[in-house]
């Protein structure tokens, strides 16, 4: 039985660096169907788009799990942001912005889990499930602190950059010009505002007018 299992570990991780786009969809008649090249035919239905194997078998499996909201994750929040020394309202904002709190959440490019993560973030942080909330967080914010001191905690960069990426801050020289992108920043400093006011009462918010 120990065999049979690291055979089958070995074969799932040979072919996870083997692949180069893997494409879940919803067949006509509502089951998964796992594809290495999209599918034309009529009633499939994109789930996701990946570049790896990674979480496959839980999305393959539909493991669900209860959201309550933030208060559901704000010990690991809190834990976390303060590990890296992240506004834990910031990250709060990001999450509600990302996944609305929901750690299956998946867009159809991959990204995954509360944060959002893609694949290559992932890979970069060594995150082994995007879908474990914990991981999930501790990646995502560890992001967040970096693009933090890279952009000197200005929080529209910083935004920018964690939604269109890096390149595109330094191709435009600040935040780039996607509708996509000007709409997520005013969105999670929105959100921003709200958790600050939820956790530091009359503290005022210091980020008024800022984007």
């Amino acid at each position: 039985m120990i065999n049979r299992t690291l055979g089958f570990l070995l074969i799932y991780w040979l072919t996870a660096q083997a692949v180069a786009e893997v494409f879940i969809y919803s067949s006509p008649d509502g089951h998964k169907m796992i594809s290495d090249h999209p599918v034309r035919e009529p009633g499939y239905q994109l789930i996701v788009e990946k570049k790896t194997l990674r979480n496959v078998g839980r999305i393959m499996a539909n493991r669900t799990q209860d959201i309550t909201g933030h208060s559901q994750f704000k010990e690991t929040i809190d834990a976390v942001s303060n590990r890296h020394g992240v506004d834990p309202t910031l990250v709060e904002a990001v999450i509600r912005t990302e996944s609305s709190f929901d750690p299956m959440a998946l867009s159809k490019k991959g990204a995954a889990g509360l944060m959002q993560l893609t694949d290559e973030t992932a890979n970069h942080y060594r995150v082994f499930d995007s879908l474990s909330a914990e991981e999930n967080i501790n990646a995502g914010v560890k992001h967040l602190s970096m693009l933090i001191t890279r952009y000197q905690g200005r929080l529209p960069l910083v935004l920018a950059a964690y939604n269109a990426g890096e390149t595109a801050v330094a191709k435009f020289d600040g935040v780039p010009p996607y509708p996509e992108t000007r709409r997520y920043i005013r969105k999670v400093l929105r959100f921003h505002r709200h958790y600050w006011q939820l956790r530091y009462g009359k503290v005022a918010y210091p980020y008024q007018n800022l984007f």
